[in-house]
């Protein structure tokens, strides 16, 4: 099913599909010049791309601090939804934290997105807490998840 899609490092080549994804999946999202300084300037932030047939259908940022990984963002094209991709890119996220030192993951997610909390559980998240009002485009609160790995 998902034997054309491949995972790998991201790089500044990327920015425009992974922007397409942004936009497509987010309420608020990055622009391409934060993706770019991430990639050039950040020297914490690590990020993935998943392709298929070399389009861009999904990525996960990520930053490491003294062995802390924080999901910054982590999305799949809506339009390949339902294939089970975000399971694998967010296995394949923890696995590269892990690879480069990381012993906990931690992401905020929106208390009304389900869906999502159900993916992060199923990886071994637990809840850690709410950040009130976390979403700037409707006030929504954030629930904190974690894991060790």
């Amino acid at each position: 099913m998902n034997s054309l899609v491949g995972i790998s490092k991201m790089t500044v080549y990327d920015i425009e599909g992974v922007h397409r994804v942004e936009l497509k999946s987010f309420a608020t999202p990055w622009t391409k010049d934060a993706f770019y300084y991430e990639l050039t300037n950040n020297p914490y932030a690590h990020y993935l791309v998943m392709k298929e047939d070399d389009r861009v259908i999904g990525y996960c940022g990520i930053w490491i601090v003294m062995g802390e990984a924080q999901i910054t963002n982590i999305a799949v094209d809506p339009a390949c939804r339902g294939r089970k991709l975000g399971d694998l890119l967010l296995g394949k996220a923890m696995e590269y934290c892990k690879m480069v030192g990381a012993t906990t993951v931690s992401l905020e997610v929106r208390v009304s997105n389900l869906v999502a909390q159900g993916l992060y559980r199923k990886h071994g998240f637990q809840n850690g807490g709410i950040r009130k009002k976390y979403y700037v485009d409707n006030n929504e609160d954030a629930l904190v998840m974690w894991v060790n790995i």
